[in-house]
């Protein structure tokens, strides 16, 4: 695998400008790699692993740069839950870990960089090199990842009975004995103007 700094350039030319989030997400997901056994995420080992991200934040852009999994590739899986962490799963050895950014980081950083009074610059800076326990909380876990999310072809499409539109990877509902897409079940985010 490439050096944090490296990754570090890559990810920033993806998201669009360098932040704290970028080096939580590329210091994160070199972790994460590290701690389920892949050193070669964009080679070799690209079909061997899963990400479950917590939050979409400048952090997820950089664990997608350093991993290469994608949503459209089904390797990456968000959860809205507004927390920062991610859970890297071994397809192969069933081996995960959740890492969690940890809050107290935030006033942690200014020990490492004093001198820096921004306090954004001053954690900028200070998560490059903060040991990895005081920035993360790394938690060895079990995840069954459903057949229906996991990487590769569909395992059936559907097509819903009320509006016909085609439904992939077993993400239909069954309502009153009929297949429905979960818009049509449970309501859309969009409206229908036309």
């Amino acid at each position: 695998m490439e050096s944090f700094e490296q990754l570090l350039e890559k990810s920033t030319t993806v998201h669009g400008h360098i932040c704290a989030g970028q080096v939580i997400g590329v210091r994160l997901a070199m972790i994460g790699l590290r701690e389920i056994g892949i050193d070669d995420p964009r080679g070799s080992q690209r079909k061997d692993f899963y990400v479950v991200v917590e939050i979409d934040r400048c952090a997820t852009d950089a664990i997608q740069s350093v991993t290469g999994c994608t949503l459209g590739k089904r390797s990456l899986k968000w959860l809205d839950y507004g927390i920062m962490a991610a859970t890297f799963i071994n397809l192969k050895t069933s081996q995960a870990v959740r890492i969690t950014a940890r809050e107290e980081a935030r006033e942690l950083a200014r020990h490492y960089c004093p001198e820096i009074e921004d306090r954004y610059q001053q954690q900028l800076q200070a998560y490059r090199v903060m040991p990895e326990e005081e920035l993360f909380t790394i938690q060895r876990v079990a995840v069954e990842v459903p057949a229906a999310d996991l990487p590769g072809k569909p395992l059936r499409r559907v097509q819903c009975q009320q509006c016909h539109d085609w439904v992939q990877d077993c993400r239909e509902v069954e309502q009153n004995g009929k297949i429905l897409c979960r818009p049509c079940a449970t309501g859309r985010y969009y409206r229908i103007i036309e």
